[in-house]
């Protein structure tokens, strides 16, 4: 019997139920046995799994999160590791496996196929910023959620005339903060691929109010560098297992800087967490259900060491290697939508 195992690693969002419901649903089809690993790549190193069924999937395309668990535990941090997750699969009679996650867990994914372990992998950032695919998993999702709570900043900050500044997640990516910014009116986009002018920033707002805008909602991402010293600024410093501080609380340094010049009242918040979590699209449970369906037909035809992308209408593979460790940024000739919103012409 050919026992195929799932796993989910890296930050939770909407729609990986929904893979994970294709991938049973598609492997049950052609006579294979499902095994969830539990945690990420946690499970693995622990051989921590179990048997799904086509029960135990029932309805779970429309769940958030991930009924399997995640971490972002990284097994190449070492070589003993990456070798214990290697005989863990072969002492689980794994077949194959199909991977889902981002850059770091993909990029794991790609030296545990080095070692031998038939792998396919299905792109899932947040961020969007996966090469060669149009859109991972979740991002249209969050979009709907940054845009509601854009749409919520918008009543209180015109209640008060005051300059609102939204911070959105974004390492170095801002394709969440621009299409949700655009989704939700903000009147100011700020991401890290163009440099943030603040005399800019102050003199939109400035010129708002003597038009008679007295409030301005701005949006930037969390991988914005402050203007004043071109550094990010880190919640945390310390590192996750893939060597990533945690991010946060560059709009709380705008907010200071900008009362500051302006003498406006201003006020921050950070989206965070909300921004992954919640019921998916049903653009994102389609998505999910076909990219489960692909991956399981790209085990059949043996066609390892691929990840199923986007691309217009398809769902197509593409080489492993060619997506990871390279960022897909906001392209220049996106940038003139920033300022959509400004009021000004």
């Amino acid at each position: 019997m050919f026992r195929l195992g799932v796993l989910t690693g890296g930050g939770d969002c909407p729609g990986l139920n929904a893979v994970i419901q294709g991938v049973v649903v598609r492997a049950l089809q052609y006579g294979y046995e499902v095994y969830g690993i539990e945690d990420g790549y946690k499970g693995l190193l622990y051989g921590k799994a179990r048997k799904l069924s086509l029960k135990d999937v029932e309805d779970i395309y429309w769940l958030g999160g991930t009924i399997l668990g995640t971490s972002r535990k990284n097994p190449a941090k070492s070589d003993e590791e990456l070798k214990t997750v290697v005989e863990n699969v072969k002492k689980l009679g794994l077949n194959a496996l199909i991977i889902i996650g981002g850059d770091d867990t993909l990029g794991a994914a790609k030296k545990l196929y080095d070692r031998g372990v038939p792998v396919v992998g299905v792109p899932k950032t947040i961020d969007n910023d996966i090469p060669l695919t149009d859109y991972s998993i979740g991002f249209w999702t969050a979009i709907e959620t940054i845009a509601d709570a854009l749409h919520k900043l918008h009543t209180t900050a015109r209640s008060h005339k005051r300059v609102m500044i939204a911070e959105i997640m974004g390492r170095y990516a801002g394709w969440l903060t621009l299409m949700g910014g655009i989704a939700g009116g903000a009147h100011i986009i700020l991401i890290p691929e163009k440099p943030v002018d603040l005399d800019e920033v102050c003199r939109i707002i400035k010129e708002r109010k003597e038009r008679g805008e007295p409030y301005t909602l701005i949006a930037v991402a969390e991988g914005v560098t402050v203007p004043t010293t071109g550094e990010l600024v880190a919640a945390s410093t310390e590192k996750d297992e893939f060597g990533h501080i945690r991010l946060g609380g560059v709009s709380k340094i705008l907010e200071d800087e900008i009362k500051k010049r302006t003498g406006e009242e201003v006020r921050s918040v950070v989206l965070g967490h909300i921004q992954r979590g919640g019921i998916p699209s049903a653009y994102d449970r389609v998505l999910g259900i076909r990219l489960g369906f692909k991956s399981v037909d790209l085990v059949k035809e043996e066609k390892f060491g691929y990840v199923v992308v986007v691309r217009g209408m398809d769902i197509i593979p593409v080489k492993i290697d060619e997506v990871v460790s390279t960022i897909r940024k906001v392209p220049p000739e996106l940038h003139e939508y920033i300022n959509v919103f400004t009021g000004l012409y």
